[in-house]
């Protein structure tokens, strides 16, 4: 990646870099001064006076003269990409990297920065959150420039939004996918979250365009704020794209929906009634950029979802269904939408994290273990807090008697796999694409499909023969 003026990880210090000293929750960066100097810095911003044998500037606000500074140094710069914006509780991860992989399907150089990392053609770089802190943006934004990048589809966290994380950026196209109950934590109310999601607006070109997913309640203040708005939904001839219907089956959904009264037929490998959303949110951004329906339609057949998004095993006529849910309007509408699709039961495996709005607990585990035919809770990311505590806070929301506790996911997964029967459904929610579990203060390697695929290997050996799906696609026969 680039090497920029500033940094703020005193580790990450390079020869003459400035360092910043970020206040953080846990972390004081002035603590770390002397380690900065002795990696090369050639100067220091501090908030207070520090002795020390370079130069020190002392400002009121570190982290204010960081994003000050940025701007005026790289923002003319980053701002020359068409920077796509995706923001809402679900859906900004699958919703931005199908966009993403359109994008480049009409050869228009784009990247990807979001939950999965940043992506671009032959190019991967890992991140550590939904919305990474704004230097590593302007650094991968610079990076993406560096690369021929025209563009980046960025998903924007509310916490991206709340701490300015993307101060001095200009938004082209922003698209809203939904607004349900998550981070309560740290917005406490849904008034507060919902406010967060609007800071959007503050980044938005003058001229910039905006699509929102009209179905959703919270739309509408959305569209009143920004004063008009490209729209899409289930049938309301009011909407830009109007979705008349969609076929969903486990192999293929087909979306009939219309645009300027026109009617439209697509066949996409996506499953369930919000990735059908998800998708004509990417075909209105892939339109707004410029690109007739029809060749978008046609570019569809090389999409697919992210790892971890409905990713899809099929073993002994059963299916193992690895997705990232982790909220519980999340959890709700995937248990929903293949219940929706079963022929046999629906398992679902769930736990929440730990360090983490703890309101929702009891709610996810009321909304699985009342939609599930039957529910295994277990642990998810329990960080610094104890795995039992966390179970007792969702067995508060348990109503039924469907469900056994096992805190040992792998177990848990092990156990899900062995209770499939013919058509039955065994969703493993929570991780997704995660590869890692954090426990205490240490991540440890733990990946859901891995876990998933070594069991099934074992389990069938000689038995049965293995199909893997990638969200119902067949990449081994």
């Amino acid at each position: 990646m680039i090497i920029l003026k500033f940094q703020v990880d005193s580790r990450k210090i390079t020869d003459g870099q400035i360092f910043v000293a970020i206040k953080g929750h846990t972390v004081d960066g002035h603590d770390y001064i002397d380690d900065a100097i002795k990696n090369g810095a050639s100067k220091i911003i501090a908030e207070h006076e520090v002795k020390c044998s370079v130069p020190v500037e002392v400002v009121p606000s570190t982290l204010e003269y960081l994003k000050v500074e940025l701007k005026k140094e790289y923002a003319d710069k980053i701002n020359q990409l068409k920077i796509i914006g995706l923001t809402g509780t679900n859906g900004k991860t699958t919703t931005a990297y199908l966009t993403y992989q359109l994008l480049n399907s009409f050869n228009e150089k784009a990247a990807y920065l979001g939950t999965i990392g940043f992506k671009a053609p032959n190019d991967e770089i890992e991140t550590e959150n939904t919305t990474p802190d704004i230097l590593t943006i302007y650094s991968l934004l610079l990076h993406a420039i560096e690369i021929g990048c025209k563009t980046v589809v960025m998903e924007v966290s509310s916490h991206a939004l709340s701490y300015e994380r993307i101060y001095g950026l200009h938004i082209d196209i922003a698209a809203f996918t939904n607004l349900t109950e998550d981070h309560l934590d740290y917005h406490k109310t849904m008034e507060n979250y919902l406010n967060a999601k609007l800071k959007i607006f503050d980044y938005m070109n003058s001229n910039g365009k905006l699509i929102v997913n009209h179905d959703d309640k919270a739309s509408e203040a959305f569209v009143n704020k920004f004063g008009k708005g490209i729209t899409l939904g289930y049938n309301n001839e009011n909407n830009d794209y109007n979705i008349i219907n969609a076929d969903i089956n486990p192999a293929e959904t087909k979306i009939t929906f219309t645009y300027d009264n026109k009617k439209y037929e697509v066949v996409t490998n996506l499953t369930s009634k919000f990735n059908v959303y998800n998708y004509m949110t990417s075909l209105a951004i892939l339109h707004e950029c410029g690109y007739e329906i029809d060749n978008i339609i046609e570019k569809t057949k090389y999409i697919k979802a992210p790892k971890g998004r409905c990713e899809t095993h099929k073993v002994n006529g059963g299916y193992a269904v690895i997705d990232y849910a982790h909220t519980p309007d999340a959890v709700e509408k995937v248990i929903t939408a293949y219940n929706e699709l079963k022929k046999g039961k629906v398992i679902t495996i769930v736990g929440c994290g730990g360090d983490r709005d703890p309101i929702k607990r009891p709610i996810m585990g009321n909304i699985a273990t009342t939609l599930s035919d039957y529910t295994i809770l277990t642990s998810d990311n329990p960080r610094t807090e104890d795995p039992e505590k966390i179970m007792e806070d969702i067995l508060k929301g348990v109503k039924t008697t469907n469900y056994e506790v096992e805190l040992d996911r792998k177990t848990a997964i092990k156990k899900g796999i062995d209770m499939l029967q013919p058509e039955d459904i065994l969703l493993i929610l929570g991780k997704g694409h995660e590869d890692y579990q954090i426990i205490g203060h240490t991540k440890h390697h733990f990946d859901d499909t891995e876990i998933v695929l070594e069991y099934l290997k074992t389990v069938i050996k000689n038995t049965a023969k293995l199909q893997y799906f990638y969200c119902y696609q067949p990449v081994i026969s």
